[in-house]
């Protein structure tokens, strides 16, 4: 599920704070928020719909009232059923994004990092 690489081009992005992060909902898209613990901090988390199509996002520290947390946001989904991947072959776990809602999701507590 990570992206271990770095493109030159694609710096990592800093922490985000409250507002800052547009999440476009309707009758044909929901987001993801996938929590995770902050030593994935960095990690691209690839998801994928169940009907096909891969996108990632990587974890961030999100700065809201009462401290600090770490989470990759997916915004505008299309709703259904997410695989999220550990690696290329091999999934964490599965979510169902919904329209018109943000999904809160936790990384396995299983201690699988990518």
């Amino acid at each position: 599920m990570s992206r271990t690489s770095r493109a030159a081009s694609e710096p990592a992005a800093g922490p985000s704070y409250s507002g800052t992060v547009v999440l476009e909902l309707g009758p044909g898209a929901g987001a993801l928020i996938l929590h995770a613990p902050a030593d994935m901090n960095g990690a691209e988390i690839d998801i994928s719909h169940s009907g096909g199509g891969r996108t990632h996002s990587r974890i961030r520290p999100r700065h809201v009232p009462g401290g600090t947390q770490y989470a990759a946001v997916y915004p505008g989904l299309a709703p259904g059923d997410y695989t999220i991947w550990l690696s290329p072959g091999t999934a964490a776990g599965t979510v169902s994004v919904t329209a018109g809602t943000v999904t809160d999701a936790t990384w396995p507590a299983s201690g699988s990092k990518p």
